[in-house]
C-alpha cells in the first residue's frame, strides 16, 4: 500500500512539475521593403504568436546596424495571443539594395531568433 501512493504521490509530482515554455512564431521571418523612394515611408511590422502554454517574454530586439531600429513589445504575450515587432529602416540613406538583420531574445522555446528585412532605396519612385 505504501508503495501504490509513494507511486501515486510521485506521478502527480512529476506531472504537476512539467514545465510550461511559450513558442515564438512569426507570420514571416523576412519582410521584403521592394523598391523604396529615399525619404520615404521605412517602418515594418514582423507579427508573432505564442503558441506555448507559458507567456513569452521578449527581452532585447538588437539590429545588425544603425541605420535600422527596432522596437519591442512593452509586457508579456499571453498564450495564444498576438504581437508586433516594429522595424524601422532609414530611408535617407544613399540609394542602392539594402539587407538587415533583426535579432529577437525571449524566453520562448527557441530564445534566438532572427529576422531579415531587404529591399532597394530608389532616387524617385519607379
Amino acid at each position: 500500500m505504501k508503495k501504490t501512493v509513494l507511486l501515486l504521490f510521485m506521478g502527480l509530482l512529476a506531472f504537476g512539475l512539467q514545465a510550461q515554455t511559450a513558442k515564438i512564431e512569426f507570420k514571416t521571418e523576412t519582410i521584403d521593403y521592394g523598391q523604396v523612394e529615399r525619404g520615404g515611408d521605412g517602418v515594418r511590422t514582423f507579427e508573432f504568436t505564442n503558441t506555448g502554454d507559458a507567456p513569452l517574454v521578449i527581452s532585447d530586439v538588437k539590429s545588425s546596424c544603425g541605420c535600422t531600429i527596432p522596437k519591442k513589445p512593452d509586457g508579456p504575450i499571453a498564450p495564444g495571443t498576438t504581437g508586433s515587432i516594429e522595424v524601422k529602416y532609414d530611408t535617407k540613406r544613399p540609394a542602392g539594395p539594402f539587407r538587415k538583420a533583426i535579432t529577437v531574445l525571449s524566453n520562448a522555446e527557441t530564445p534566438t531568433k532572427v529576422l531579415k528585412i531587404k529591399g532597394e532605396l530608389v532616387d524617385g519612385a519607379k
